[in-house]
This record gives structure tokens, C-alpha cells and sequence, in this order.
């Protein structure tokens, strides 16, 4: 267990709990987006138990922290019988329950780049009831320069085999000033790539539909709290 400061990057020990994320002033401060995810993970009682290397490792496309990962561009360390490597987040995700996990090795330890100062961020999840999985969930990071978006990565939970980055959406946003149509191209761009499961929480239809919106308002509450 571990939450230190490396540089430009913050190393999370794979045995650090969620609860242990909230309580931890260096999230707050540097990955704000993390603290606020965690607080939306199940209930308190799992929190107190449930790890960040649990929730990243074991490929549940219903998780919360693999498409956050994503989206700040993190870093793996396996260790195994052959040694330690480390793995890109995007290349760590192969389908559902299915990650680059060899036999015998485990996931230690999370790297994650410290965003820039004055970044926005945004965790918006829609679920039935406290402690469910996302029926649709989208992170954001992204910066502001002269009132429109300089930089953008968007990561969405639950609506496909595995955690997606929204490249194209991103992509649709930078360089507007999120007005109106600029969101609507970045909600489409997400749905084009989503394909969820039809199960309790909706038909496909209905999924992809509030994935967008999620998008939408989490590009909007991200932009809201640059500096």
C-alpha cells in the first residue's frame, strides 16, 4: 500500500483501497478526477475493502477506475515469474475479464501522470440505486486555453466488452468552445464506437443513448472547473 509523488507522476500500490484514495490529501490535490470516482464506487462498506488494483485488474468492463485509467493515460506494473514490466492502461484491456495478465503475474502498482494545473475534470455515472454498477459512465480530462479546449481525453465505463477511449470524441471538442454542436459531435462520436450489453439496466438502444449524455454533461462540468 502506497499513494506517493514520483515526479510528474503519482504511484498508487496496488493493495491501496478506494477508501484510502479518499482519505489521501496527494489525490485530492493532483488527481481530483480519482477522488471524485472513488466516492462513486459502491457503498462505504466496500470502499473500506476494495482495492484500486482490484478494480483495475480483473477486465469488468462495469468497473469505474479502468476507464479513468484511460483517460489519464496510466501505467501497469506486472511483476511474474520473469520479472516486472509495465503496461500502457490502453493496452492492458482485451475483453471482457480478458487483460494482458500472463499466468502467474499480478498487477502492483498504478502510475498515473499528474495532469496539468487548472485542468478540468468530470466523473458523471448513471446507475439504478446506490452501489450498482453504471448503466453509462464518461470521464473527462481536458484543459482551456482562451476559452476553448486545448487539450481532451474522454474514457467511458460499461458500454462495451472493455473500457473505451472516446478518441474521436475528444478529438470533436478541441479547439471549440463546447458550444452546442461541438457536444452533439462528441456524444455521436462516443456512440459510434459503444456496444453494450442489453441486460437490467436497459436495452442497447437506451445505453448508448445516456452514454452520450453522460458525455455531454461531463464535458461541461470539466470545463466549468478549469482555471
Amino acid at each position: 500500500k502506497r499513494i506517493v509523488r514520483d515526479g510528474d507522476r503519482i504511484v498508487i500500490g496496488a493493495m491501496t483501497t478506494q477508501h484510502e484514495l479518499l482519505a489521501s490529501q496527494t489525490i485530492a490535490s493532483a488527481l481530483p478526477i480519482l477522488h471524485e470516482t472513488a466516492l462513486l464506487i459502491a457503498d462505504p462498506q466496500v470502499r473500506y475493502r476494495g482495492t484500486i488494483g482490484g478494480n483495475v485488474a480483473n477486465g469488468d468492463p462495469g468497473n469505474d477506475m479502468p476507464a479513468l485509467m484511460l483517460t489519464l493515460g496510466a501505467d501497469y506494473t506486472l511483476e511474474g515469474p520473469d520479472g516486472s514490466r509495465t503496461v500502457a492502461a490502453g493496452e492492458f484491456y482485451q475483453g471482457a475479464y480478458f487483460t494482458a495478465l500472463e499466468p502467474g503475474e499480478i498487477l502492483t502498482s498504478v502510475s498515473i501522470p499528474v495532469p496539468p494545473a487548472g485542468h478540468g475534470y468530470a466523473y458523471e455515472k448513471l446507475k439504478r440505486k446506490i452501489g450498482d454498477y453504471a448503466t453509462a459512465a464518461a470521464a473527462v480530462v481536458l484543459t482551456m486555453a482562451g476559452g476553448k479546449v486545448a487539450t481532451c481525453s474522454i474514457g467511458l465505463t460499461n458500454l462495451s466488452e472493455t473500457a473505451l477511449l472516446a478518441e474521436d470524441a475528444a478529438a470533436a471538442v478541441v479547439g471549440t468552445t463546447l458550444d452546442d454542436a461541438s457536444l452533439k459531435k462528441a456524444a455521436e462520436a462516443a456512440r459510434a464506437i459503444m456496444s453494450p450489453a442489453g441486460d437490467g439496466r436497459g436495452p442497447p438502444e437506451y445505453r448508448k443513448h445516456v452514454g452520450g449524455i453522460m458525455v455531454e454533461r461531463a464535458l461541461k462540468r470539466a470545463a466549468a472547473v478549469t482555471r
